[in-house]
């Protein structure tokens, strides 16, 4: 088999790869956001629970309207079964578990995309491209050995963040705009 042709056949594996990575890692960053936003949500309304349960309890103590400590009552009794569905579930940690994730998937990534860049200009061998390629999948298997499952809901998120939003691609006055005048493109700008 000819070089180029291995060369092309490695670039094509490598491409799906990399197109992996990209959602993974877009997925365990979407994974971090919905999680997060449960946590506050939900330490929010134990606050406001609290509160309201604390108020009405000195309220019936001290007045004379004793339906306030009955919903004082319910409102401590929805306080109790959300601090109990919290005790074994901690969303923050959770979170930055996947934002953890998320990192290293970044990283990784962008690795790929050098490797990519890299074979375009014929800087390395077969060989090498070989060993990149199995050294990468040797990292990628460890990150996600350690990464914490994701939800669909996230996916979804993903999915409308790299297909609509187009969250992974700039326009060349995009990129020459965030680059120093002396590095872009179209110097008039």
């Amino acid at each position: 088999m000819e070089p180029n042709s291995q060369i092309r056949i490695l670039e094509a594996q490598l491409r799906e790869c990399f197109g992996r990575v990209v959602w993974t890692h877009k997925t365990q960053e979407k994974c971090a956001d919905i999680i997060w936003r449960k946590h506050m949500r939900i330490k929010i309304t134990q606050i406001v629970l609290s509160a309201f349960t604390t108020t009405g309890i000195l309220v019936a103590i001290f007045g004379d309207k004793h339906w306030i400590g009955i919903i004082s009552a319910v409102l401590s009794a929805l306080l109790f079964g959300l601090n109990t569905y919290t005790k074994d579930y901690d969303l923050g940690e959770i979170a930055q578990k996947h934002s953890n994730s998320a990192t290293i998937l970044w990283d990784i990534r962008e690795k790929y995309l050098s490797l990519l860049t890299d074979i375009k200009a014929n800087l390395y061998s077969i060989e090498q491209i070989k060993n990149k390629r199995n050294e990468l999948q040797e990292e990628l298997l460890n990150v996600y050995r350690g990464s914490p499952r994701t939800i669909s809901k996230a996916y979804k998120e993903a999915t409308k963040a790299l297909k609509i939003n187009e969250e992974m691609t700039f326009s060349e006055s995009e990129i020459d705009s965030l680059l120093p005048k002396e590095l872009r493109r179209n110097k008039n700008e």
